[in-house]
């Protein structure tokens, strides 16, 4: 391990140097490019010299564990050194684990109404609500690809892009499906209804990604629907598109254009396809390895939003938040951050017993 991380650091300072270079500097692409792989790498080689730090200042006060002025304070020292030691350990472990080549990838984000009638189309505007304050947090670029409005302001389903850095690899244990316990605003009663909504979010396809032969799809374009009034579109502008050797069908009809409306069906239909042949071959590489997207991880119920005692629950990893409004309100760092550290953890015990 420590070989890899000499070779690592060499790289870092190499990288620095060129990235100091006129000839580097005057072009732009070739700057881009280095920059990024020293940015990939930058949170390995700083964990690396503070795990050196430690281990110098271990040596240190190992010496002064001779004199007696200082025996006591060196002892204390060195037993925060090697907790601290430890803990790095762990973390360069993780940080070499093999990453998720869609980790840098931006991401097609789609949520549906599931079970609960119109409960559910309205749990499902707060989680794009969420998400999209989510975005704005990270400042992300959100664009609604797709959208069904339901009653009362509720969802019945939305796709949208959002593109920004390391979108993926922040949300894609996002995917499963969402239940709501709360009493809904029709319930007189005041009873307490459970619903759900699924999320799913794949990592966006480019056209190198998939080849997608015309002769394959059947294109047909219709009047777009809507609630009535001037929202009704009037030409022919709704776009929907049959992938025939899946019979994958994409619908698109929000744009008053034809070509836009074809354009955001085709991003749509590519992450679903490429989706589609990752989990493909992750089945084929382990038969009971899940992906977190395009697995049976969907329809699974990954957490529960509790609105009567105001608790979110993640039962894959047991992590229990308080104030649902503030989670509601994009602050979800903390169970993301967990969610990443958890499956990190996984992975690493995997590599550490490959039968397991």
């Amino acid at each position: 391990m420590f070989d890899k991380l000499q070779a690592v650091e060499a790289r870092y300072e190499e990288l620095d140097a060129q990235l100091c270079s006129q000839e580097v500097i005057a072009n732009r692409d070739q700057f881009q490019k280095l920059s990024k792989e020293r940015s990939d790498i930058a949170e390995l080689v700083q964990t690396y010299r503070r795990y050196r730090e430690t281990q110098q200042h271990m040596a240190e006060n190992k010496e002064l564990l001779a004199d007696p002025e200082f025996k006591e304070l060196a002892r204390e020292e060195l037993e925060q050194d090697r907790a601290t030691l430890t803990q790095l350990e762990e973390q360069l472990k993780v940080l070499l684990l093999p990453t998720d080549p869609n980790d840098d990838r931006d991401s097609l984000l789609e949520i549906r109404a599931g079970t609960g009638g119109q409960e559910a189309a309205l749990f499902a505007a707060d989680l794009y609500r969420m998400y999209t304050r989510y975005a704005e947090r990270n400042r992300w670029k959100f664009e609604v690809l797709s959208i069904h409005h339901a009653e009362a302001g509720g969802i019945k389903e939305v796709i949208a892009s959002i593109s920004g850095q390391k979108v993926y690899s922040q949300l894609k244990y996002e995917s499963g499906v969402h239940r709501v316990q709360r009493v809904p605003v029709t319930e007189s009663q005041g009873r307490i209804h459970t619903s759900t909504a699924t999320v799913a979010v794949l990592p966006e396809a480019e056209e190198v990604d998939i080849k997608i032969n015309d002769k394959e799809l059947k294109i047909d374009v219709m009047r777009a629907g809507g609630p009535g009034g001037q929202s009704v579109n009037t030409t022919d502008s709704a776009v929907r598109i049959t992938h025939l050797p899946t019979n994958m069908v994409v619908i698109c009809q929000d744009e008053k254009s034809q070509h836009k409306n074809k354009a955001k069906a085709l991003k749509i239909l590519r992450s679903r396809l490429l989706e589609q042949e990752q989990a493909k071959q992750d089945a084929e590489r382990r038969e009971d390895r899940r992906s977190q997207v395009g697995s049976g991880e969907r329809s699974e119920k990954i957490r529960t939003y509790n609105f009567p005692q105001d608790r979110l629950t993640d039962h894959r990893i047991g992590l229990t938040r308080h104030n649902l409004q503030l989670v509601l309100d994009g602050e979800i760092q903390d169970q993301i951050d967990a969610l990443r550290t958890h499956f990190q953890s996984e992975a690493l015990k995997q590599t550490q017993d490959p039968a397991g």
